[in-house]
């Protein structure tokens, strides 16, 4: 089914095509039902070029010289034809058909014995130029075109099947990962918890060191519920929704669960307090919401900063700062610098720097650097919308040529130019790709198209030089005429006029007063125009043993 920007495109060609030959034919004389019948079968044959475009070629290339109106028309089904005819065998016999059909009717139209092989000649040149030509032109590009599709699809099958090797690849890593987790530190975690447990109902012990315990045992427990919930990401790749209402908490309460998100800021910081550091906390400006994924980051970059602090800077005063700007949230946390140099610090390097890919994955951004006092400040930025996370695939590791045109049933980005490929694959290939390649392919059409317009002009130069030429053997003026007296010798009339053997007088024999009877005639055109458009003054001279026996002037209708 055409879409409607189709269905109007091809009604205004067709009812260009119909004024074309309705016109064209007007110009050679037609009148009346025949203008009418040209135009209806002009407009029936470009409608139906897609549909059957063998059918159509074959019938306007019979046609075209029987009816003036079907040149131009001939062109356009030529060029249909090229991409629409199924199989190379088909458009080959398709275009020898119409090729042979109108040669044939070239030769009814303007029978004359002695000049068939220039009019072959002609009319092949003619039928290559305008019918030919541009057919094996749209043939290339369509067959080129199909080609880069299939190739660009080839492309998103191969980096669909990567993305998927790539996902289960990652989902047998967390798995594993997530096993070893498990089994080590849960293990390890279990027994601080039981033995801190154990140690907090010791009688012996004072209620200040009762209260450290204490502290020690509700981060164990805070650090089990969290090692579960980091098991759970790394076996399904999703975080567990929390359905319990979030409220201000301390680091870790007797259920082993702490709050997330800004509301369990306050919980660190009193958790921070209550292991004697000096912390302060600050909220500033009116309160929003923050999505799940950018409530959860601020947790983890205030976690992580007052955790740098304890080690590197132990003792020193510690401000926490949230600020809820227009535009995005903002939190800082600024520590003063160490009073000694902490001894025997313990850093895995890898804090700050899953801070800035969290911040990342999230739309964010996080600053992280020394102060002038000597002292630490992190700082992050986090918007209030929600922001999807970056494509799992790097672009980098598809060659970096990447395809802005979209696959029908793909959206995303298409790269081109696997490793596997062959040279000549990754050089149609590149013709999806922006830059040199696509002005490659532009190049390439414009070149078969001027090389076409190149041969068209040949062509029409041949045949124009052909019919000046051969003018001057078909035309005598009056002058010549009057010199010639009934009676005169055969050998003598034909040595003071051209021989007629010119594709210029074809069609003039017949058309006049009946010729004596046994004579053979000589027409030839005057060089004088006719009185009207659509007649043409010619001389007639008749011979009969050895001798001219009449001679006549007259007008045919060509």
């Amino acid at each position: 089914m055409w879409s409607r920007r189709r269905a109007a495109g091809e009604a205004v060609l067709a009812v260009v095509m119909a004024l074309l030959a309705a016109g064209t034919e007007e110009l050679v004389g037609g009148e009346g039902w025949r203008l009418a019948w040209v135009a209806l079968t002009a407009a029936l044959l470009s409608l139906l070029r897609r549909r059957l475009p063998a059918t159509v070629l074959i019938a306007t290339g019979g046609l075209a010289p029987l009816v003036p109106g079907f040149l131009v028309l001939l062109i356009l089904v030529g060029w249909s034809a090229g991409s629409h005819v199924a199989g190379a065998g088909r458009a080959l016999m398709a275009y020898t058909v119409s090729y042979v059909l109108n040669v044939g009717t070239t030769l009814l139209e303007s029978w004359d014995q002695q000049r068939l092989l220039s009019l072959v000649l002609l009319t092949t040149l003619y039928y290559l130029a305008t019918t030919l030509a541009p057919g094996l032109a749209n043939r290339y590009w369509t067959q080129r075109r199909t080609l880069l599709h299939a190739l660009q699809e080839r492309n998103a099958q191969l980096l669909r099947e990567r993305v998927m090797v790539a996902s289960q690849a990652r989902l047998r890593e967390r798995q594993r990962i997530a096993q070893d987790m498990h089994d080590s530190l849960g293990h390890q975690l279990a027994l601080i918890s039981v033995h801190t447990g154990a140690l907090e109902v010791d009688k012996e012990l004072t209620d200040r060191q009762r209260e450290a315990v204490g502290v020690l045992r509700n981060a164990s427990v805070t650090a089990m519920h969290e090692l579960r919930e980091v098991v759970g990401i790394l076996r399904d790749g999703i975080e567990a929704p929390d359905t319990e209402p979030v409220l201000p908490a301390r680091a870790g309460d007797e259920s082993g669960r702490a709050a997330r998100g800004t509301a369990g800021i306050e919980g660190l910081v009193e958790a921070a307090r209550a292991a004697g550091n000096q912390v302060e906390l600050r909220r500033l400006g009116g309160y929003q919401p923050l999505p799940p994924a950018a409530d959860h980051a601020a947790y983890r970059i205030v976690q992580e900063a007052l955790t740098n602090a304890y080690k590197h800077a132990p003792g020193a005063q510690i401000e926490v700062e949230l600020r809820y700007e227009p535009d995005s949230f903002v939190v800082e946390i600024v520590n003063e610098a160490a009073a000694e140099p902490p001894r025997d610090v313990v850093s895995g390097g890898q804090g700050l720097t899953g801070l800035h890919e969290r911040a990342r994955l999230v739309g964010g951004m996080v600053h992280a650097g020394p102060v002038d006092d000597g002292g630490f400040r992190v700082a992050g930025v986090l918007p209030y919308g929600v922001v999807e996370a970056a494509p799992l695939v790097d672009v980098a590791d598809d060659f970096r040529q990447q395809s802005t045109a979209p696959v029908i049933g793909d959206g995303g980005r298409v790269s081109v130019g696997p490793a596997d490929w062959t040279f000549t694959e990754r050089e149609l290939a590149m013709a999806l790709s922006g830059g040199r390649s696509k002005g490659g392919g532009v190049a390439l059409g414009c070149g078969i198209a001027f090389a076409a317009l190149v041969l068209l002009m040949v062509v029409v130069g041949f045949g124009i030089y052909f019919l000046m030429g051969s003018v001057k053997e078909g035309m005598i003026d009056p002058g010549q005429y009057d010199a010639v007296k009934v009676g005169m010798a055969e050998q003598e009339v034909r040595d003071q006029l051209p021989s007629g053997d010119t594709l210029a007088t074809t069609g003039l024999h017949g058309r006049g007063p009946a010729e004596p009877e046994g004579s053979k005639c000589l027409v030839l055109m005057s060089s004088e125009m006719g009185e009207g458009i659509e007649t043409e003054p010619v001389f007639r001279f008749c011979f009969k043993d050895g001798k001219l026996i009449e001679k006549k002037s007259y007008e045919v209708k060509r």
